[in-house]
């Protein structure tokens, strides 16, 4: 047993069940859909169907982060045990939740002076945030310690590769993340464009496609460049999508039939979570591997 805690937060869109499988605590983000809000739990509080269908409907969604109040009680409870923590945020170029994490772990530093929490940006997003973190999980299963796995993580992490698509650009122009214009512009042309989450953990529009069938033949094209080993890949590929598994599941097969080192089961499915499904909406595939993005 590990002498310090790895957490995270819910928008590793994983399942509880898979982080309990690999001993990673995690802390909740919290969204609102409607009058209500809610806990951003791996769906309990509101399954992923159910969200899309009121976003759809008409009601509103936001989101909100960890509050350093919420950080400050899940810290406690592990620093009471007599245990030291690695908590890797969700990306600051997302959200500036790190800087509640970091505040609650300097106010607990004079209450626990024996003890250490390390907060570190994990520069991803999704499952590729959960990809992240299953390779620490690895790590640490392995006996690294808790500093070195600390500079492992900041020396490793900008090689989680992000590529998404959605074929609804509908909310990603009501959460500001694309114009109106281009929103519009590309529902008229149904371009559906290739995304990715820079180096430096922000989301960018990498080409503009049309159609979505393109965009997944695309796709698995950048995997191919990016991927470590090319089509010699072996690593764990992790895709979640938002409402569209027939869509996940295309991209999930071609990568299975292109990839030959690829072990059966290493293509792992998961459904986008909450905070980052109020801002996508439904329609949205994305893929995660280890690779260079530098090789775009």
């Amino acid at each position: 047993m590990s002498s310090y805690i790895l957490s995270c937060c819910s928008t590793v869109d994983l399942t509880s069940e898979w982080l309990a499988e690999r001993n990673i605590a995690s802390v909740d983000f919290n969204f609102k859909l409607g009058d209500t809000w809610y806990k951003d739990d791996f769906g309990v509080s509101v399954p992923p169907a159910e969200l899309y269908k009121r976003m759809l409907a008409g009601e509103n969604a936001t989101t909100s982060q960890v509050s350093t109040g919420d950080y400050i009680e899940f810290f406690r409870s592990f620093l009471e045990q007599g245990k030291d923590i690695l908590h890797v945020t969700l990306s600051s170029g997302i959200s500036k939740t790190i800087n509640s994490a970091q505040l609650a772990a300097k106010e607990l530093s004079g209450e626990f002076p024996d003890r250490s929490i390390r907060v570190v940006d994990s520069l991803c997003a999704s499952a590729g945030y959960g990809l992240f973190m299953d390779r620490l999980a690895d790590l640490r299963d392995e006996g690294m310690g808790l500093d070195e796995l600390v500079k492992w993580a900041e020396d490793h992490r900008s090689e989680v590769n992000h590529l998404f698509f959605s074929s609804d650009l509908t909310f990603f122009v009501k959460g500001g993340r694309v114009t109106p214009f281009a929103g519009a512009v590309g529902g008229v042309l149904k371009i559906c464009p290739l995304m990715h989450v820079a180096t430096d953990g922000s989301l960018q529009v990498k080409e503009k496609i049309r159609t979505k069938a393109r965009t997944k033949r695309r796709m698995l094209e950048r995997m191919i460049r990016l991927a470590r080993d090319g089509e010699q890949y072996d690593g764990k590929v992790f895709i979640s999508n938002s409402e569209c598994l027939d869509d996940a599941q295309d991209v999930a097969n071609e990568i299975q039939d292109t990839f030959a080192n690829l072990q059966d089961g290493e293509v792992h499915l998961f459904p986008i979570g909450a905070t980052i499904g109020c801002h996508t909406g439904p329609g949205t595939v994305a893929l995660f591997f280890w690779g260079d993005p530098a090789r775009w």
